[in-house]
């Protein structure tokens, strides 16, 4: 039963990383490092590849994403054995349904500060993960500057 680290491109990773490898520690889990790109991401890669006379195929685009999550644990090793996972669509549906076909103990996020009415109008990936899924969510909080 892994414990699931959702990434992105952000600084918050680090506290998400370091949260879900206490957590892996605590029950000898592994921890899966998980970014999911957007499909308007991989529209984009689409896009700069059709000058290339290259289509990118979607397990491109998904080792591509899987190499966001490698990154981050390159920059900030745990030490607990980790995988690094590439997924492509929404972020919080992806994230759900992967934790759910693995059997995840915990899904590890951590949410951005959004106003209310940035809430309302983009949304928010870790309320979403919150609500959808069926496992425990850990939420870790941004560190700010005291």
């Amino acid at each position: 039963m892994p414990i699931v680290a959702a990434v992105d491109t952000s600084d918050r990773s680090y506290n998400v990383l370091d949260q879900a490898a206490t957590l892996a520690e605590r029950f000898d889990e592994t921890v899966h490092v998980v970014h999911v790109m957007t499909r308007s991401e991989a529209i984009n890669a689409e896009t700069s590849s059709i000058t290339s006379d290259d289509a990118v195929e979607i397990n491109e685009l998904r080792a591509t994403a899987a190499n966001v999550a490698a990154d981050h644990l390159e920059e900030h090793p745990v030490s607990v054995d980790t995988e690094a996972v590439g997924l492509i669509g929404d972020p919080a549906s992806e994230i759900v349904e992967y934790a759910k076909q693995h059997n995840a103990q915990y899904i590890v996020v951590s949410p951005r500060r959004r106003s209310q009415t940035g809430k309302i109008l983009f949304g928010s990936v870790a309320q979403s993960i919150l609500l959808d899924t069926t496992c425990p969510v850990v939420s870790v909080a941004e560190e700010t500057d005291k």
